[in-house]
């Protein structure tokens, strides 16, 4: 992890956020955006990665965060970052691929995403799901 005062903030908020959320597997939500943000190489990218799910999956809003300071390149893209349930899938993951600091996190995100070892049922939902993260990795690999 990297830590700056920026950093610090965000995985507060990360916290915060997500404190009370389980995964799929009964463990707390937060030890994805913690795991994400591990593979990141910068204060940026880190920042993004322990807030991807913030917006989508809390009660925060872009405006929250543009507010505490994380500056407009973070608000970028975690904008991107946050899927509208109105817009298919691959259309979203589709324009993560022009933003270099949404694509790093995306593609550790789907990578963490596709651990079989985090799950305990594998299921044909399971399968399925898997099947579209690895069409959203290749869509963010494709020049």
């Amino acid at each position: 992890m990297i830590y700056t005062d920026k950093t610090k903030k965000a995985m507060k908020l990360c916290f915060e956020a997500h404190k009370d959320q389980l995964d799929k597997s009964g463990m707390p939500y937060v030890f994805h955006p913690f795991h994400v943000a591990e593979q990141m190489t910068d204060e940026v990218t880190t920042i993004v990665a322990l807030l991807h799910d913030v917006v989508e999956d809390t009660d925060y809003k872009l405006d929250d965060i543009a507010a505490m300071g994380f500056g407009q390149d973070v608000v970028d893209a975690l904008a991107l970052m946050t899927h509208d349930k109105n817009v298919p899938y691959l259309d979203y993951v589709a324009k993560i691929k022009d933003n270099p600091i949404a694509k790093a996190v995306k593609l550790a995100d789907l990578a963490h995403n596709s651990d079989l070892t985090r799950l305990d049922v594998i299921d044909e939902k399971t399968r399925k799901r898997l099947e579209k993260y690895k069409t959203a990795i290749a869509l963010l690999e494709s020049n």
